[in-house]
């Protein structure tokens, strides 16, 4: 019974789908493997022969001044590192990548730089360290806070796929779709120019060697969130021997193919989903009463019935099935979000009202989350001269995602292999989660028209690797829990904070764990075992 609605899935458009994906936690978006992957044991910053293929950019020297974000904290620096476009041809070009820096605030006591990566994959680092230096105070004595637009993110030749009409015919036939979809890629291709063919983990991790060396430090000291915990797992695994203090918050799967990442997100969703509406029965009027087994499945009801029968808004606007869902999941990385979830609920159920859920998405007159980051593709947020494309992280993730996973490329799959795929999982993912099953099953296509990645990430296991830090929420909508159980069995000497809040990631909404986490950064203290932290504290 639900075959119409797996279809309208699949035609339904690329732009709701890059949004879907960004939204529902899909794992990162790669692109095509620059090189073949490396073992750990040959790949080091000290070179083998004595002459070193990267000592042009080694030896560049920084010099730091104004950003091109705008506003920014008055201490804040930037500056521009070239790197190679091709690790495996350092000659053939190069990449500028942009970095921004906060001084350690105290400066007789500073103990180096920290990288500190904000997710995505598709996230710049000079917006989110600009947006919210004070959850980095405590680090930020001790040491300078280095963020970086990762290559062809924000700053740092940044990808687009251009002006196009992504929106899909819902009558389309899946041929029809699929070709629609690579099209998208060779939009891409034109406007993105060489580095979207070099926009992988790996070479993100080479990125930040470089820049670990041009800043002077001896080891390379990391914060990473969501996506940003598999770089860092990437860069531990390249360069075990340079890998400092490293703690990852939301942490990533490194093993999954992408449909399977795609079910464990479904389920992982609607886990938060749950803790969401058990929260609004405890809440005055909330529109779905007290019965949460209910609840779930007026949601579902609403979602379903919107795919066909959208709500319109006073302007005319329409919104669907998808953007509600892709409205519901934004809401759910942070429980600061919940009651303007309840609100555009109760809007969409009692008044066919879009206007709450288009606020949740940044659409609306409505005000979202003040304490949100600002949005990077925003010229308003970002005073006006941002030359970033609109569709840069949509155009990021897919590239990096695809490029992280060898399992799915046009040479593997024709649109009957695909359609049939599907529609055979659709009733799982469905089981999973009436309201984010069918979405994730968008994860399939994510790249579709692209050539396969690397397999080097799923096959990390580096028990050897430096101790670090892992933190995983158990009602995190974006990375599941179970992936950081996953992820420090791989890496062997992992230590887990267990946070028990919900949200995603741990560190800025509790004290608990951000204690653990700077305690390690800054002293190098690591606790034997999983350490557990209440929600709330």
């Amino acid at each position: 019974m639900h075959r119409s609605r797996v279809r309208r899935v699949i035609a339904g458009g690329t732009a709701v789908g890059a949004m879907l994906l960004a939204s529902l936690g899909a794992a990162p978006t790669p692109t095509p493997a620059s090189a073949p992957a490396p073992t750990p044991a040959s790949t080091s910053s000290a070179p083998a022969g004595g002459d070193d293929p990267l000592a042009r950019f080694h030896d560049q020297r920084l010099r730091w001044g104004d950003c091109p974000e705008k506003p920014v904290p008055a201490e804040m620096r930037c500056t521009v590192v070239e790197v190679p476009l091709d690790y495996a041809a350092p000659g053939k070009g190069t990449v500028k990548l942009a970095l921004g820096r906060l001084p350690a605030t105290d400066p007789d006591r500073r103990i180096g730089s920290i990288l500190i990566n904000f997710g995505g994959p598709g996230a710049p680092g000079l917006a989110g360290l600009a947006a919210d230096p004070k959850t980095f105070a405590d680090l930020g004595e001790r040491y300078d806070l280095i963020g970086f637009d990762p290559r062809g993110v924000g700053h740092s030749d940044p990808v687009s796929c251009g002006a196009g009409d992504t929106v899909g015919d819902p009558s389309a036939d899946t041929a029809a779709a699929l070709s629609a979809l690579r099209d998208e890629v060779k939009r891409c291709e034109i406007n993105s120019g060489p580095v979207l063919a070099h926009m992988g983990t790996m070479d993100v991790a080479r990125d930040m060697d470089v820049m670990r060396r041009l800043l002077g430090d001896e080891k390379l000291n990391f914060l990473g969130f969501s996506y940003g915990s598999r770089l860092g797992a990437v860069y531990a695994a390249l360069f075990p021997r340079d890998t400092g203090r490293m703690v990852l918050d939301g942490v990533d799967t490194l093993t999954e193919p992408l449909m399977e990442q795609a079910l464990v997100s479904a389920r992982g969703q609607q886990r938060a989903l749950d803790n969401f509406l058990t929260w609004c029965a405890h809440q005055n009027d909330c529109v779905y009463g007290t019965n949460t087994r209910t609840a779930r499945e007026k949601v579902a009801a609403l979602v379903e019935r919107t795919d066909t029968q959208p709500l319109v808004g006073d302007d005319g606007t329409e919104v669907s099935g998808p953007i509600i869902v892709l409205a519901i999941g934004q809401a759910l990385y942070s429980p600061l979000a919940w009651p303007a979830l309840a609100k555009a609920l109760a809007q969409a159920e009692r008044e066919r009202d879009p206007a709450g859920m288009l606020a949740l998405l940044g659409l609306g007159a409505e005000p979202t989350d003040p304490t949100a980051p600002p949005d990077p593709t925003d010229p308003a947020q970002a005073g006006g001269s941002d030359p970033v494309p609109a569709d840069n992280l949509a155009a990021a993730l897919a590239a990096v995602t695809c490029a992280d996973d060898p399992d799915r490329s046009i040479e593997k799959a024709t649109p009957a292999a695909l359609e049939k795929e599907i529609e055979e999982r659709a009733e799982e993912f469905l089981k999973v989660s009436e309201v984010f099953g069918v979405p994730q099953l968008l994860s399939v296509l994510t790249c579709y028209g692209r050539p396969a990645g690397t397999d080097f990430i799923q096959k990390i296991h580096h028990p050897g690797a430096p101790p670090m830090l892992l933190i995983g929420t158990r009602g995190d909508p974006a990375t599941p829990y179970e992936w950081t159980e996953e992820t420090a069995e791989r890496l062997g000497s992992a230590v887990i904070v267990d946070h028990k809040g919900d949200g995603h990631t741990g560190y800025s909404t509790s004290r608990c764990v951000q204690e653990y986490a700077d305690d390690f950064l800054i002293y190098g203290r690591l606790p034997s075992g999983t350490r557990s932290c209440p929600a709330g504290e």
